[in-house]
């Protein structure tokens, strides 16, 4: 973990914060990705994180890219695309295949704007709530580039091929209540509570026997492309190894008491 990317855990609760507040927290800095690859990895090897929240410090949740970084590199990127080529593959592009890897669930906190990756982040968690004050933007096109971080995959599965388009093609920005009746994000919270309605989203998670869980989220990336009958075959799989755990026989037990009550 590097200084850019905060890790801390609380019970079975880890909360990553991106640490560039100065430049709102942009995630195309190697050290950013580094420090979210490896956070997200700590997360999947340990077996008492039961669940992530992602956010940003400062007023913004992300930026995406830095856009100074970007002019200073504009010249040897036109000399070169395998320069570029080489900087998403190698960098910014691991963040995406970190999460799609990640069996723990992950609340993305958007506290401010998430803007380009920044939305594209976003939807690479599995829930997420908003700030009133968050706005987020599909903006690649607005500065004549593409979503090169995984957008066109991630956002259509989120909000739809429509809108999906209509944010991409457009580069608009999009406010807290629009994003909520699209379902980009399930909750709009005030600022303030942001951070507490997270925690209570990722304490009703986390009571949760935590094996069912990972394997729940699993099943669940995977029928995003899986037909029913392979859904099923993995299913019956999961379920099978699920009987056979103790986390089982105790919330069964569990919740035969709670009828007798």
């Amino acid at each position: 973990m590097t200084d850019a990317v905060l890790y801390e855990q609380d019970g079975g609760i880890v909360t990553l914060t991106l640490n560039r507040p100065e430049k709102r927290n942009p995630i195309s800095e190697r050290d950013v990705v580094d420090g979210l690859v490896a956070g997200l990895g700590r997360i999947g090897a340990d077996p008492s994180v039961r669940v992530a929240i992602l956010t940003g410090a400062g007023s913004a949740f992300s930026s995406g890219g830095d856009l100074r970084a970007m002019q200073d590199a504009l010249e040897e990127r036109a000399r070169d695309p395998s320069y570029t080529m080489a900087y998403y593959t190698q960098g910014i592009q691991r963040i995406p295949l970190a999460f799609e890897a990640l069996d723990v669930p992950v609340i993305a906190a958007v506290n401010g704007p998430a803007i380009g990756a920044g939305t594209d982040l976003a939807c690479m968690c599995d829930l997420r709530i908003a700030a009133d004050t968050a706005r987020f933007a599909e903006s690649f096109v607005k500065i004549g580039i593409i979503p090169g971080d995984g957008g066109a995959w991630l956002l259509p599965r989120v909000v739809g091929w429509s809108k999906a388009c209509e944010m991409a093609l457009t580069g608009d920005i999009v406010s807290a209540e629009e994003a909520l009746a699209c379902g980009l994000v399930s909750q709009v919270v005030p600022g303030p509570e942001l951070m507490a309605a997270s925690r209570r989203l990722a304490e009703r998670i986390a009571i949760n026997p935590p094996q069912a869980v990972r394997a729940t989220k699993r099943l669940l990336r995977e029928g995003r492309f899986a037909t029913l009958p392979s859904l099923l075959q993995l299913s019956a799989t999961a379920q099978a190894i699920a009987h056979t755990t103790a986390e089982h026989r105790e919330a069964l037990a569990r919740a035969l008491a709670r009828t007798k009550g």
